[in-house]
């Protein structure tokens, strides 16, 4: 029987680059997308896969659907766990077209949320709206995630409209910036095919300056999450990753994986 105060595996074969950050992280954060997991698979995901997420994300509006005892014993076993949760932002879109931002934010501290997201993904939000549900988000307690782009098939995020939002952002309350991809890998930074631009996604991390680690790239495709690591390197902030890949996200992060322990050879691998 394992000594329990013994480490299962050396450190330097579970953690290569020996430069993962342990909870609660400043750095390489994973945001996950739970689409509707039942009770019992989240509860085996948690006992799994906790360390590894930072960010816990019911999906669009599907916070609404569920029985309540379902969704308090999620919520309440996710902060246990020191995750981020957070019902998607499609569904602050729809709430704020009936109601108000305080509202929506006193009905999640209700619910037992910790974070919330704003995005104007679908609907069109000012700018002075835009800050008001932030300031309202902040002076809940909440941890604000925004959300830059829009959910339309041709939408490709711009430069400065992009910088200009996260300075903005960040100045009225928000924590993190996330960059609009979909499910579908298929918007912001990534073209239809779904394939990253490394030049923009290099300027854009360079432009940021210090703001750079307050950005949160979606990318749900494994191709996608190897291209961010390659480019910005392996504390890149992650956005809607599977639940099923939350171990095979980690272990591109730490170079367990052939796409990125070339990198521990200080070879630069091509994108």
């Amino acid at each position: 029987m394992l000594d329990s105060d013994i480490p299962f595996w050396p450190v330097s074969w579970s953690d290569p680059f020996g430069e993962r950050q342990s909870k609660p992280r400043s750095r390489g954060l994973t945001m996950v997308i739970d689409k509707g997991l039942g009770l019992n698979t989240f509860q085996d995901l948690m006992e799994l896969a906790a360390p590894y997420i930072d960010i816990y994300k019911l999906g669009f509006g599907t916070s609404t659907l569920y029985p309540a005892g379902v969704l308090y014993q999620k919520v309440a076993l996710a902060k246990a766990l020191d995750l981020h949760i957070m019902p998607g932002g499609t569904l602050f879109e729809i709430a704020i077209r009936h109601s108000s931002p305080e509202a929506y934010m006193a009905r999640l501290l209700d619910l037992g949320f910790n974070a919330v997201e704003i995005s104007d993904g679908t609907f069109p939000l000012s700018d002075d709206m835009r800050r008001r549900a932030i300031a309202a988000a902040a002076d809940a307690g909440l941890t604000v995630y925004t959300e830059f782009g829009k959910k339309a098939a041709h939408f490709r995020a711009e430069r400065d409209d992009l910088l200009r939002t996260l300075e903005q952002d960040v100045r009225a309350g928000a924590s993190y910036v996330i960059v609009e991809a979909r499910e579908s890998g298929t918007v912001g930074v990534f073209d239809c095919e779904g394939m990253v631009d490394h030049a923009f996604v290099q300027e854009i991390a360079q432009a940021a300056g210090d703001l750079a680690c307050r950005l949160i790239w979606e990318a749900p495709h494994k191709e996608q999450q190897v291209a961010l690591i390659r480019t910005l390197g392996c504390d890149v902030n992650l956005g809607n990753v599977a639940y099923t890949d939350i171990l095979a996200v980690e272990t591109l992060r730490r170079g367990l994986r052939a796409d990125t322990a070339a990198l521990l050879e200080g070879r630069r691998i091509a994108p």
